[in-house]
């Protein structure tokens, strides 16, 4: 304790961080002999994630972990606060056990309750997407492996792109379209190693948006030293099924393959193909193997079914043919007469939709062929 105070003392440090979580009273005695605040690994990434929150959503969920987090050490806490003040320990003294325990519980309810609020909001946008017919694609990852620089090269956006940890703690969903099937895409919060299951917890309306997707594009910092890219990956994949995604196909991106020399890219394929699934080589940066990435993409979603139907034609009906056009892939347009022919290519069950939408204009839905191999 001695040499940590001496070493705060020579370095100017103003704040003391430990890997493993901290007790109250261990926070309490190692601020008291430093000087200055002691942090664990836990309150560390809640700083950063209070920084880089910007959605209501992100900032009520970290409110939430902090709480959770303090309410197991309450009433430890009061009793240290009241017997002297020291960072990290100020502001508390006032307060009986009881009541601050009751208060910080109080807060907890009341935050669930606004994100139930924005949970629903959330439930009828994916409702609304599930509409649209679009197959879901997820990209995940460790932080800082280059999602939303995949994602603003896949969607033409421009989300927040940054070296700095957790860049993203809200979802973006865009649609995009490859070969002419489209997909709705979803940028998601980078994952890390040990993530504590409190913050799984309150930032599972974010990551259930991984649960529901269709496909998960998970993205690994490939330029990483071997170990390192070999652990974040098996991190990645826990953290997958941790959260009830494992049943989900997954491809994985292996990016930034320009900061790698030419004789080292094809042996970090080599060393990662039996512990990355459907892997494929990538620069997010440089747009390199990116229609290697979309033919993979159109491969394991390859559930799409061509059908085809006979309408006639009217004011509805043209609207519904335009509808269908921008939800589908259309492959042939015929019109004879009074009637328009229409062969057409989507995901099953969407095809049964528009069956009974062709049946409500008294129309004829000829076929649904079977799956293309």
């Amino acid at each position: 304790m001695k040499e940590l105070a001496e070493l705060v003392k020579e370095i100017g440090a103003q704040k003391i961080i430990f890997d493993n979580r901290l007790k109250p009273v261990q926070a309490y005695n190692l601020a008291k002999a430093t000087g200055v605040e002691a942090i664990d690994r836990f309150q560390l990434i809640l700083e950063i994630f209070a920084r880089r929150a910007t959605t209501t959503e992100a900032k009520l969920q970290i409110q939430l972990a902090r709480l959770r987090y303090e309410l197991t050490g309450a009433k430890e806490k009061v009793r240290l606060a009241r017997m002297e003040e020291q960072p990290g320990f100020m502001g508390l003294g006032a307060y009986e056990v009881n009541v601050y325990y009751e208060t910080v519980k109080r807060q907890i309810q009341s935050i669930r309750g606004k994100l139930r609020k924005i949970r629903r909001k959330r439930l009828l946008h994916r409702e609304r997407r599930t509409e649209l017919g679009f197959p879901l694609i997820s990209l995940a990852g460790y932080t800082n492996a280059g999602k939303s620089s995949l994602f603003n090269v896949l969607a033409e956006e421009e989300v927040p792109v940054d070296s700095a940890l957790f860049t993203t703690l809200s979802t973006t969903t865009r649609l995009v379209e490859f070969s002419r099937k489209k997909f709705l895409l979803t940028d998601t919060v980078g994952f890390i190693d040990r993530l504590p299951l409190t913050l799984i917890e309150a930032f599972h309306s974010t990551l259930e948006e991984t649960v529901y997707s269709d496909l998960i594009l998970l993205v690994v910092d490939v330029s990483e030293p071997i170990s390192l890219v070999e652990k974040k990956l098996s991190c990645c994949l826990e953290t997958i099924e941790r959260i009830g995604a494992s049943g989900i196909p997954v491809i994985t991106a292996l990016n930034k393959i320009d900061l790698l020399p030419e004789t080292g890219i094809q042996q970090r394929l080599e060393n990662l193909k039996e512990k990355a699934p459907n892997p494929v080589l990538i620069s997010a940066l440089y747009k390199i193997n990116f229609d290697l990435l979309k033919q993979e993409v159109l491969r394991m979603l390859k559930n799409y079914v061509p059908a085809s139907f006979t309408i006639p034609l009217t004011s509805e009906t043209m609207s519904f043919i335009s509808w269908l056009f921008n939800r589908t892939d259309v492959q042939t347009i015929k019109y004879t007469g009074n009637s328009a022919h229409v062969v057409f290519e989507a995901i099953p069950w969407f095809a049964e939709k528009v069956k009974s939408r062709v049946k409500k204009f008294n129309g004829k839905f000829e076929k649904i062929l079977a799956v293309k191999a």
